[in-house]
């Protein structure tokens, strides 16, 4: 079998499972946006191996791909894979489990990197210099949720452990979800930004919540307010971000998520003064980039690669 493991960047999946027995493995470590050259590439192969949604396979390039009889994509769902297109073209699509802290962790980490200035701190010390400005302390500062599900829940958790008041909103949201969980609804998206010294999102991305984050949400932010995306790109509008920041509402932002990745060096996001100054954190979507979650992800894969290969029952995605 002619297997094609996609998007590896960190070269590490040959180390987090053993892949031996399944047949010829090719390991990529870019990922090609031109779709003839995508489709030149993976014509030989009829398992590719999908690292969430870095490579997306639209129905326009799954029928390009006669040889192709299995997809196993990492994470119990993928929203870039068109599934009625795999199953015309008789390709059995499936998946992995996922760990659910690691996105939650890096928020925190962002959250705190923000408020404490330590990147602009970092800086100085490695220049000669010394401390260069005062950092936040998070105790007493509103933490607010922009969707409230299992990492939206880990975060509300979190803030509370230092000593944070915790809001949330989503438009799905109750009042039960909230006092179980220790958390202030806010009756609104505009109420919530008013009122929240850092605000993170935490939605999937639908119709109904791309571009919610819009310029007047951001205007609505109060001074000092940090703001944290490390969901999804397109929930809020970049350009409005960037215009908002040197306006000073956010005052700060942390975003591990864009609309093209790997990030172009010309995106207007990588805005020079912004990041020299400490107000514009960007990580290269690391939210779910830990050891721990890609040998879970490897393993699972070849467990699905030799489950097809028997014939034994593997985890189809609907």
């Amino acid at each position: 079998m002619k297997i094609a493991i996609l998007d590896d960047y960190t070269n590490s999946a040959a180390a987090l499972a053993d892949w031996s027995g399944l047949g010829e493995i090719t390991v990529y470590n870019d990922t090609l946006a031109d779709p003839a050259a995508l489709i030149a590439r993976l014509q030989p192969y009829e398992a590719i191996c999908v690292m969430r949604e870095r490579t997306p396979l639209p129905a326009a390039l799954l029928h390009a791909l006669p040889n192709l009889r299995l997809v196993v994509t990492t994470g119990p769902r993928n929203a870039s894979i068109d599934l009625a297109a795999a199953k015309a073209c008789g390709i059995t699509v499936c998946g992995t489990e996922s760990r659910k802290t690691t996105t939650s962790e890096l928020a925190v980490l962002m959250m705190l990197a923000l408020n404490r200035r330590l990147l602009p701190e970092v800086t100085s010390l490695n220049a000669g210099g010394w401390q260069t400005g005062l950092g936040r302390d998070l105790a007493g500062l509103r933490l607010g949720l922009v969707g409230l599900g299992n990492i939206g829940a880990q975060m509300a958790a979190f803030g509370r452990a230092f000593g944070m008041e915790v809001s949330a909103w989503s438009s799905n949201l109750t009042d039960t979800c909230c006092s179980d969980l220790g958390v202030t609804r806010a009756a609104s998206l505009p109420e919530l930004m008013a009122v929240s010294d850092v605000v993170s999102v935490h939605l999937v991305l639908s119709d109904r919540t791309r571009g919610l984050i819009d310029a007047a949400a951001f205007a609505a932010m109060k001074p000092g307010a940090v703001f944290l995306n490390t969901s999804r790109a397109p929930i809020h509008d970049a350009a409005a971000l960037i215009a908002g920041l040197h306006r000073g509402h956010p005052a700060k932002a942390g975003i591990d998520v864009f609309d093209t990745e790997p990030l172009p060096a010309e995106d207007p996001i990588h805005d020079t003064a912004l990041i020299s100054s400490g107000r514009l954190l960007l990580t290269p979507h690391l939210g779910y980039t830990t050891e721990a979650t890609f040998r879970l992800f490897y393993q699972q894969t070849v467990e699905a690669l030799r489950a097809f290969q028997s014939g034994a029952p593997i985890r189809v995605l609907a």
